[in-house]
C-alpha cells in the first residue's frame, strides 16, 4: 500500500513537471508581447486606438511568419497576417518593442517592425503599395 502511493505521488510530480514545462515552452514560443501605445497606430488593413495589445508569432514550430495582434484580454483579434524576419538594427535598444513609419499629418503612422522582448529577430508587417 505504501509502494503504491509512493508511485502515485511519483507519478503526479513528473505529470505536474511536464505540464508545467510545456506550458512555459509554449508561451516563450510564441513570444506574447505585451506592446502600449499612447496613440493611434496602423497595420495592414487595420488601424490600433491608444491602448495595450498582445503581439505574437501564430506559427512558431514552422516559418514564425505568421503574427496576430489581440486586444490585452485577448477577446478582439485585430490583425492575423504574413510578416518577414528581419534584424534588430544594430545600437536598437533590447527592450524596443516596434518602429513606426512616416505618415501624412492626422493618419495613424503605421508599426513596421515588431520585435519581441530582448530577442534579435523581429517580424517586419507587409503592406501593399
Amino acid at each position: 500500500m505504501a509502494n503504491r502511493k509512493l508511485l502515485l505521488a511519483v507519478c503526479a510530480a513528473v505529470f505536474a513537471l511536464v505540464f508545467v514545462t510545456g506550458t512555459v515552452v509554449t508561451a516563450d514560443a510564441h513570444k506574447a508581447t505585451y506592446v502600449t501605445f499612447s496613440h493611434p497606430v496602423g497595420l495592414p488593413g487595420v488601424s490600433l486606438g491608444s491602448g495595450t495589445y498582445v503581439f505574437e508569432v501564430v506559427n512558431p514550430d514552422t516559418s514564425g511568419d505568421v503574427v496576430r495582434v489581440l486586444s490585452r484580454d485577448r477577446s478582439i483579434s485585430y490583425f492575423l497576417g504574413f510578416t518577414r524576419a528581419v534584424a534588430r538594427p544594430n545600437g536598437m535598444k533590447r527592450d524596443s518593442n516596434v518602429s513606426l513609419g512616416e505618415s501624412a499629418a492626422g493618419v495613424a503612422p503605421p508599426i513596421t517592425t515588431w520585435w519581441p522582448l530582448n530577442e534579435s529577430i523581429g517580424r517586419e508587417f507587409v503592406y501593399r503599395r
